[in-house]
């Protein structure tokens, strides 16, 4: 240990340290200041970037003594300046973990060029990874935080629908001041690690347990048979199938098998790799296709079969269909495993508080940690209290229960405060992934382009446990078609396990990769018919009144419109391409089209959520909102939709969040579901809440509501009313009026032949995307993405475009770079995510085709941004160089391939 003399942020401070810790470790852990972020302990991710001396630097990277005697500066001294409002104003701060390197990197630049260019920017900030915004917004921000800000959006009562105000909890986002699931935790904390499995599939025995742990210094070491409760999880209670800790046997690398618990020192300086257990390696099996013959071994012993759960959807006669079809495509395609790559590790702190077991980590969805974490300790649900943390990317992936049984166990143990935060390693090994697929389909149309029919079936990897499995199983057959008409339809996906990593959500649920196989057919019939590609789309779209391949009657069908929005950049880059290509021979350009759907909210499942709001008895109108916030901006949406239908300003309403013990259930953040479904149950709440005030003081429909120095104001046609609140008797939660209301979207289930109403609500967007391929090596650039989304009602134009452009950089990484190979690909080095650099010039369209189910005509939009982006990617490669890629994603060797392969037809 040394004395080192820090100078950070203008003031000198000394710290007692080992010289080679990470600066980073220092300026979090011994001094408090966790507004620098870490992502990695690698340098890949950029989150910690703080300045040293004025320059760029990875604090991970960084060891303490390196900083002596410099001039340290962090996101904490950047207080209130313009840079900050800007990213606030132009929607650059999404979940915010990566936000604070951002700025910090971003006023380097800025203090040596006040107006930088937006490749100067690219430049300056490339080294940082978003895994949220697109970064379209990060670069727009910067570009312009020396000029003067749009004015902010301030709505009046009735108006906030539609505005494009700041996120309502973007503050701390761009102060540091967010706290993430590795925040704020206390200095007596004990740190809890896991021993993971280093095999796919082994069993194993442990061996003298107790005196490693005292050799060791620990206080615990903690296996499946310290588990009180049930150890057996899953997000979907009828398949949960897996352990908290593995006992005797694991099926996938990076299984959890023991935990140790003890001092940071302790915890930090242990040896793992001398930990007393005895592994007895097996064969394991990775792929659908061997998991599914007669001998194979089985992954889950007290089962028939590796196979999860199928399912399906029927109408028609296909094989007449096919048979009669003027033209018939087909084709095999596979997608492989993607990590989701959130910045933000797993993480958090448990406590007791009384009797009451105290969680606060990174999640998707609180109750359901909060029943799932109880159930694995034994407790009854109103012992655990989940407050979540602020969640730092999860796509789906945090819906599934990580770091809360574990703490929390070690908390019952100890009784003292206990934490776990993930490495990157960790995360990606133990974590869900997007589904592989292996896909084949077949699609006939007749000679006019008219589609008859067409067949998929799709073997999904769910891997080694249930995880969201069934649910890909259930919603892939369902939306396999795309948006289109067909007279005759057969889809099959099923869900197999193998000894991979665990697939589950993300964002999504399988239909991107459904998506692929059924657009890339799609152009295959239009170019086989004579069709222009995009006329061939429009014509085989859905209507008002069509129904879907369920049978569902379809209403507020916007997908004519999103197709129609693309028709002039369609049109013109046709024309520029093929100008570009009669001059070029080495690069080649072409354009490709994709369109989706989505349907909103759990399939054919109860998928509820309740909003409570109150007025206290000083005049204060509080709204409870259980919703998660993990960047796409429910906490700002859902407010606006709220105030409106109270009829109050924006302003005027004070939230509080996702707290199991302070809201009602808003149901998990997946699925598109939370503009919709909460949103719903919100605008009811407001309305309820409108009425009950409004029968207080005799006033009408027409009538304004605002908060005026504490005090509940109400005026209609000149008459003015004091709401006296004083008269009135709080209720159980403190509120003198008060409503509750829950909605739960009309569905029904799906019969045999998968026929019914699955979800009340869809979405639908096209996407075209403008690409160039270079001949010679294979490698492709994205130049330009044009993306019309049908959102029924725009709540928030701002976060709406925001939400388009981050899931095209995410679909972009699908189509292109993103490949998890399990044992190998365990970080951000060797797995790719896109870049500032590799990220197109983005248009989004709005298209508003409102709901009668939505709230104020709203749909959801998340995951339909994804869905189009790789097939429109991978038609414009094929429009471009004629490479038909099969094997996703379309890496240069790929795309080399598939360019000689089209040359040899």
């Amino acid at each position: 240990m040394s004395r080192i003399s820090l100078s950070i942020n203008g003031v000198l401070q000394d710290v007692e340290v080992d010289p080679t810790k990470r600066l980073s470790a220092v300026l979090r852990e011994d001094l408090g200041l966790t507004g620098t972020k870490t992502g990695c302990d690698a340098g890949d991710c950029g989150a910690c970037t703080v300045l040293l001396d004025g320059a760029q630097v990875c604090a991970c990277l960084t060891p303490v003594a390196r900083a002596a005697g410099r001039d340290i500066r962090t996101i904490e001294d950047l207080n209130e300046t313009r840079l900050q409002a800007a990213f606030l104003r132009y929607g650059a701060a999404q979940c915010g973990i990566c936000t604070p390197a951002m700025l910090v990197a971003a006023s380097a630049l800025l203090a040596d060029n006040p107006h930088p260019a937006p490749q100067e920017v690219r430049d300056a900030l490339g080294g940082i990874l978003c895994r949220c915004t697109g970064y379209a917004r990060i670069v727009t921000a910067i570009c312009h935080a020396n000029d003067p800000l749009p004015k902010e959006a301030v709505p009046e009562n009735g108006a906030a629908v539609g505005a494009g105000v700041e996120r309502l909890d973007g503050a701390p986002k761009v102060t540091g001041q967010e706290e993430f699931g590795a925040d704020g935790w206390p200095e007596d904390v004990l740190l809890v690690h896991a021993l993971r499995s280093p095999y796919h599939r082994a069993v194993f025995t442990f061996g003298d347990v107790e005196s490693w742990r005292k050799a060791a210094g620990l206080e615990l070491v903690l296996t499946a048979k310290d588990i009180p409760g049930k150890n057996t999880f899953g997000t979907i209670p009828a398949f949960a199938d897996q352990p908290a800790l593995a006992d005797g046997a694991v099926r996938f690398k990076g299984e959890a098998v023991a935990l140790i618990v003890g001092t940071t020192e302790a915890v930090q300086s242990c040896d793992m790799q001398s930990f007393p257990v005895n592994w007895t390696r097996q064969a394991e099996i990775l792929e659908v296709e061997p998991a599914q013959q007669p001998d194979a071994p089985l992954v889950h012993e007290n089962r028939a079969g590796n196979l999860l759960l199928a399912g399906s959807v029927r109408h028609g006669n296909v094989p007449t269909g096919l048979a009669n079809a003027s033209f018939v495509a087909e084709a095999n395609i596979e997608t492989g495993f993607v990590e989701h790559a959130y910045i933000e590790p797993e993480a958090g702190l448990a406590w007791m508080e009384g009797e009451t077991l105290t969680i606060r980590a990174c999640t998707q969805a609180p109750v359901m940690d909060q029943e799932t974490t109880a159930e694995i300790l034994g407790l009854k649900r109103e012992q655990v209290r989940i407050i979540p943390a602020a969640t730092g990317g999860g796509f789906g992936a945090k819906l599934d229960i990580s770091v809360q049984p574990l703490i929390g166990l070690a908390v019952m143990r100890t009784g003292r405060p206990c934490a776990m935060a993930f490495t990157r390693a960790e995360s990606m090994a133990s974590t869900t992934k997007r589904h592989p697929a292996r896909m084949r389909a077949r699609i006939g149309c007749d000679a006019q382009g008219n589609i008859s029919a067409m067949e998929f079936t799709g073997d999904f990897n769910t891997g080694a446990y249930a995880s969201w499995g069934p649910t890909v199983a259930n919603r892939v057959p369902v939306h396999a078609s795309g948006p289109y008409r067909m007279n005759a339809y057969e889809s099959e996906a099923r869900a197999i396990h193998t000894n991979g990593p665990s697939a589950g959500a993300f964002r999504g649920f399988g239909v991107p990769q459904a998506a692929i196989i059924q657009e890339m057919l799609f152009d295959d019939l239009a170019l086989k018919s004579g069709i222009d590609r995009l006329d061939f789309r429009l014509q085989n779209a859905f209507r008002d009144g069509d129904k879907s391949q369920t049978g569902q009657v379809l209403q507020a069908v916007g997908i004519v419109e999103c197709l129609e929005a693309l028709r002039q950049p369609w049109a013109d880059a046709i024309a520029q391409n093929a100008e570009f290509n009669a001059q070029n021979h080495t690069v080649k350009r072409g354009v490709g089209v994709a369109s989706c759907w989505y349907g909103c909210g759990n399939t054919s499942l109860p998928n509820p959520s309740t909003i409570r709001a109150g007025v206290t008895p000083d005049g204060q109108i509080i709204l409870h909102q259980g919703a998660m916030d993990i960047g796409q901006g429910a906490n700002t949406v859902i407010t606006q939709i709220f105030a409106d239908a109270l009829g109050a300003r924006l302003q005027d309403i004070a939230l509080v969040g996702a707290d199991t013990a302070r809201t009602p259930d808003g149901g998990k953040t997946s699925a598109s579901r939370q503009t919709y479904v909460t949103g719903k149950a919100a605008e009811l709440a407001g309305r309820a809440l409108r009425g009950k005030i409004l029968t207080q003081c005799n006033m009408g429909d027409g009538a304004l509501i605002t908060v005026e120095n504490g005090a509940i104001i109400v005026r209609e046609n000149g008459q003015e009313l004091r709401l006296n609140l004083d008269r009135l008797t709080p209720d159980a939660h403190g509120y003198a009026i008060a409503a509750e209301e829950s909605y739960d979207p009309p569905t029904q289930a799906l019969d045999a032949n998968g026929q019914g109403i699955p979800y009340a609500v869809y979405g639908y967007g096209a996407q075209m995307a403008e690409v160039e391929v270079d001949m010679a090596l294979g490698k492709v650039r994205v130049r330009h993405i044009h993306a019309a989304h049908d959102v029924g009602r725009v709540i928030n134009p701002m976060l709406a475009e925001g939400q388009i452009e981050g899931g095209i950089a995410q679909g972009l990484g699908l189509a292109l770079m993103e490949e998890y190979i399990p044992g190998r690909t365990e970080n951000l080095h060797d797995y790719l995510i896109p870049t500032f650099g590799d990220m197109p010039e983005i248009t989004s369209y709005l298209i508003e085709k409102p709901d009668p189910e939505g709230p104020f005509g709203a749909k959801g939009l998340g995951e339909h941004v994804l869905i189009p982006t790789a097939p429109a990617i991978l038609n414009g490669v094929r429009d471009a160089s004629g490479a038909r890629v099969t094997r996703l994603p379309a890496l240069p060797h790929r795309v080399l391939r598939a360019i000689h392969e089209a040359r040899n037809d």
